[in-house]
């Protein structure tokens, strides 16, 4: 027993010797290191204030800058000694303290996402935790709009974490919360994503809520694609459950719009030649206080999650018919009215366009 104590106590003194080596000497020759190799990965000039070690074996780099692409207050990473005996690079936590990130698309649709040189095979670096504490991402558009349309997400907090056992798992609890903003710095929205996901069956089981987001404030992305007129203003709350079997990945949402105004346009030529069928459908089934309530389900792959335009219109429009039931049937022959009116007009302008041809 004293043989045994004192092997314990030989090897805690051991530690504490290496960790007060390491951390008196590594801060001066990792810094160095460190930003050479951020500035030859991501192609950028770096700078790190100071780097430090605490117990038991985390890394922190303060005041990380690089280039106009990312900032953060403190980058913390706690490699696994476990996974280093092992062969392997595995880092138990990386952690992110008020981190900016700046992406910016081009007009040709290209993302400023530095690609890194393919010498040789990378060592493959598994994460087994995620966390972010106030982050900030902006991202600016310029392929919508030529002077660089803006999407604000900022107190971004996120914990990300592999399951513990077995240790092959792939599955990870996951939960992600964030606030839109405008160019005002005005909050339009929030957003929040919880759940778990395993990669290797592919299963799946989280919920994502965005609640009262200003729908008009991105309408270069959502243009007219709910209505032929210009949206004005539109408040959107939605929750959408995510469940996955076998790769087999069904979402179920609740869809609310409302505050719906639309922009007062004349009609142009060109908005007959483009008249859309489901648009027009989607302001029939609206109700008179500019609310339109939807619930639909979605099936896709985990995998490769994909929809197309066509899809979703269809799926939008059996969802909206249910609105029927809940609007006033003056309201309703008034709508009809307007939408047929909407149809006649539609086929006299294309006589006369094609009378002008002639």
């Amino acid at each position: 027993m004293k043989k045994f104590s004192k092997v314990l106590i030989a090897f805690i003194i051991t530690v504490i010797a290496l960790f007060i080596i390491l951390n008196l000497t590594f801060p001066y020759l990792a810094k160095e290191a460190i930003v050479r190799q951020i500035e030859q990965g991501l192609k950028v000039k770096a700078s790190i204030s100071k780097v430090s070690v605490t117990f038991p074996l985390t890394v922190n780099l303060i005041k990380l800058k690089a280039g106009e692409l990312m900032q953060a207050d403190k980058v913390s990473v706690s490699p696994s000694l476990l996974g280093f005996l092992a062969g392997k690079i595995v880092l138990n936590r990386v952690g992110l303290v008020n981190p900016v990130i700046v992406l910016e698309q081009s007009a040709e649709g290209k993302i400023n996402i530095p690609q890194f040189d393919s010498k040789g095979q990378a060592p493959k670096v598994y994460l087994a935790g995620l966390t972010i504490r106030s982050g900030t991402v902006i991202f600016i558009d310029k392929k919508v709009d030529a002077g660089g349309f803006k999407t604000i997400l900022t107190d971004i907090n996120a914990d990300v974490f592999k399951a513990p056992f077995p240790v092959s798992s792939m599955k990870a609890n996951f939960k992600v919360s964030a606030s839109f903003l405008n160019l005002s710095s005005a909050k339009i929205g929030d957003i929040n994503f919880t759940g778990w996901v395993d990669f290797g069956p592919k299963d799946m089981d989280a919920v994502l809520r965005l609640q009262d987001l200003d729908l008009a404030y991105f309408r270069p992305y959502c243009g007219n694609f709910i209505s032929e007129s210009q949206l004005d203003s539109a408040r959107l709350n939605m929750r959408s459950v995510f469940s996955s079997q076998n790769n087999d990945l069904e979402i179920i949402t609740d869809l609310n719009l409302s505050d719906l105004v639309y922009a007062q346009t004349e009609r142009q030529e060109a908005e007959f030649t483009s008249f859309d069928m489901a648009k027009s459908a989607l302001d029939l089934f609206t109700d008179a206080k500019g609310e339109l309530a939807l619930e639909f389900k979605l099936k896709t792959r985990l995998n490769s999650p994909g929809f197309n335009s066509k899809e979703l219109k269809k799926i939008i429009l059996t969802s909206a018919a249910k609105n029927l039931a809940r609007q006033n049937p003056a309201d309703l022959v008034r709508k009809v009215s307007d939408n047929i009116g909407k149809f006649k007009d539609f086929g006299k302008d294309l006589e006369r366009i094609f009378k002008d041809k002639n």
